[in-house]
């Protein structure tokens, strides 16, 4: 996983040793040399994390850290701080001015890396749902979700398995206000968890348990998903906390756990939790009215117009790719007359259940007219794009699609044109165009098939007569 990371350190060593690690995987580095400049950086950058010395002449990393997140255009970046300091009220005060992570230096690099990619992807994820609520706001179809106070309690699950004593945690945790459930086992985590109703899922990993398979378990799970998991672990255990966040796990613990850590980071991830269940009813409750398809239930071409900006808006300059695939019912007329109008609604409600399963979570479906879907792919290289769309076409075309008055179904193909551009590059109409051809080619060349576009925007007069070309071709 690419991400763009800025380094703050004052000492220029440190700085150097730190790019020259992350190089060496890939990362796009940016630096600072002090609080100041990094704030203008990050506000003017928007990098994926951000590696923040604590020990800095002027402006200490503690400043920089709440300037940082005190800013609605800096503070959902990802702060690791990194420091010689090690004591638990370091950490503490640290947690308290908003950084999402701790490092001691010197740093570990199997921990330094584990922290990088699971805090992008949790970072990720939250950009797509943020830059969702905008378009709705923009639509005037919802409320701004970080203007509600995020300090209330929640719903804690302490998973007990392994012989771990948890009344102390527990005891702690309710003093705070939180509804703290003890389990005895992981698959009891798993069965109280699954509705999604807690907050946050705490356990300890010991060698009595098998903490690991519960967090793959939660992650697996449609409604546990999102849910944060803390984990409470040995001093030291750091290639084992690597894995834990290879799982997808969000925050830990060193045992013997301090209580005022624990309080600092319980809170930290239930008012994550809160914040990003928020984004998500916004969206589900208040969008779908104005920017989905009554017939599919999928976005409509109003909403890829006004999402395609921000997506191109939050991703370029950093040289990454967009991709874009078109897709066509192939020989759809023919459905229509023959099996009525009724159940050509049913197969457009089929192949858009396909296409919305077989995407990735941050992947934009669109039913674009007719028996005509988009589809958007943020950060996706043309290669990753065609692998999607051959899926995509094989999902489709290996059972008939279920219709009502057709007890056998209705066997169907699909034919997609796949365009990439980097981010910034291209108009969303200039990628749909390129698409287009490169579906008309694949109808022409005999359907069931993908077909990804050549580089560069089509020619307008060639362009023009994509329309009537994807109408005769069918």
């Amino acid at each position: 996983m690419s991400a763009r990371v800025l380094v703050v350190d004052d000492i220029p060593v440190n700085v150097k040793l730190l790019e020259a690690k992350l190089l060496v995987e890939y990362y796009d580095v940016l630096t600072a040399s002090d609080g100041p400049s990094a704030i203008e950086i990050a506000g003017q950058q928007s990098p994926d994390i951000i590696l923040l010395d604590v020990m800095m002449p002027g402006m200490d990393g503690y400043e920089t850290c709440k300037r940082l997140k005190s800013d609605p255009e800096t503070a959902h970046i990802p702060v690791v701080m990194v420091t010689a300091l090690n004591e638990v009220r370091d950490r503490v005060r640290g947690l308290e001015a908003g950084a999402d992570d701790f490092l001691t230096k010197p740093v570990n690099d199997v921990a330094l890396f584990a922290r990088i990619r699971s805090l992008v992807r949790l970072k990720r994820a939250s950009d797509e749902w943020r830059s969702r609520e905008a378009t709705a706001m923009e639509f005037g179809v919802a409320q701004d979700a970080s203007a509600v106070d995020d300090d209330a309690p929640g719903r804690v699950l302490l998973v007990e398995e392994g012989g771990w004593d948890s009344s102390i945690v527990q005891r702690v945790l309710g003093e705070q206000g939180h509804q703290v459930d003890i389990v005895k086992s992981g698959d009891e985590a798993l069965a109280l968890a699954i509705p999604g109703d807690y907050d946050l899922v705490m356990a300890n990993d010991s060698e009595g348990g098998d903490v690991l398979r519960l967090c793959s378990q939660l992650r697996s799970q449609k409604e546990t998903r999102h849910g944060p998991i803390l984990l409470i672990v040995e001093d030291g255990a750091e290639d084992r906390l690597a894995k834990a966040m290879e799982l997808g796990v969000n925050d830990y613990l060193v045992r013997p756990v301090d209580r005022d850590e624990l309080i600092a980071r319980t809170r930290t991830q239930v008012r994550r939790k809160c914040y990003e269940d928020r984004l998500r009813a916004n969206y589900i409750h208040s969008v779908n009215a104005a920017v989905t398809d009554a017939l599919t239930g999928m976005y409509n071409r109003r909403y890829l117009e006004s999402h395609f900006e921000r997506v191109v808006a939050r991703i370029s300059g950093g040289e990454k790719p967009v991709s874009l695939m078109v897709l066509d019912i192939d020989h759809f007329k023919p459905v229509n007359d023959t099996h009525g109008h009724d159940a050509g609604d049913e197969v457009l409600q089929g192949v858009a259940k396909r296409i919305l399963s077989n995407l990735r979570g941050f992947d934009t479906a669109v039913r674009y007219g007719g028996e005509e879907f988009v589809v958007l792919l943020p950060d996706a290289p043309a290669s990753a794009a065609a692998a999607a769309a051959e899926r995509l076409c094989n999902s489709i075309s290996a059972k008939p699609v279920p219709v009502s008055t057709l007890p056998a179904g209705l066997p169907l193909t699909v034919s997609i044109g796949v365009a990439t551009a980097i981010a910034g590059h291209e108009s969303l109409e200039q990628l749909v165009k390129r698409a287009d051809l490169a579906l008309y080619e694949a109808k022409n060349s005999g359907r069931n098939r993908v077909v990804v576009a050549r580089e560069g925007a089509p020619a307008e007069d060639e362009a023009a007569e994509v329309g009537e070309r994807l109408h005769a071709a069918g």
